[in-house]
């Protein structure tokens, strides 16, 4: 069966990026809009890995994330960070919230397969 992954960003042509390389490597792949989203689909399915900009509207990565772990049943799941924010200061946050990994944007497909199967398999 298929490991399926919760893609959470605002930017439509990205997430249509994603969707196209996951798929592509074998993956199903849930999109949302936002934090707020992909918070209320996590909340209603466990997904195997949540892939996560930190820059949107309505709730942002890090308080997505903290949401996340604050659920049970995503204590364990790896959740990965997508964004355009690559300081130090902003990877120890993720790192604080509970970010498994930090990918940057803008992103090669070949890399964000190999580090999704590295994590999930």
């Amino acid at each position: 069966m298929a490991k399926t992954i919760l893609a959470v960003d605002d930017s439509g042509s990205l997430r249509q990026m994603v969707v196209f390389s996951l798929k592509a490597a074998g993956y199903q792949v849930v999109e949302a809009v936002d934090g707020q989203d992909g918070l209320e689909k996590a909340r209603g399915r466990i997904f195997d890995l949540v892939l996560t900009d930190q820059n949107m509207p309505r709730m942002d990565g890090l308080t997505l994330i903290r949401s996340l772990r604050a659920l049970s049943t995503y204590q364990r799941v790896p959740i990965l960070m997508l964004t355009t924010e690559a300081s130090d200061d902003m990877k120890m946050k993720g790192r604080a919230a509970g970010a498994n990994g930090w990918l940057v944007k803008p992103f090669d497909p070949q890399r964000l397969t190999e580090v999704v199967k590295k994590v999930i398999g």
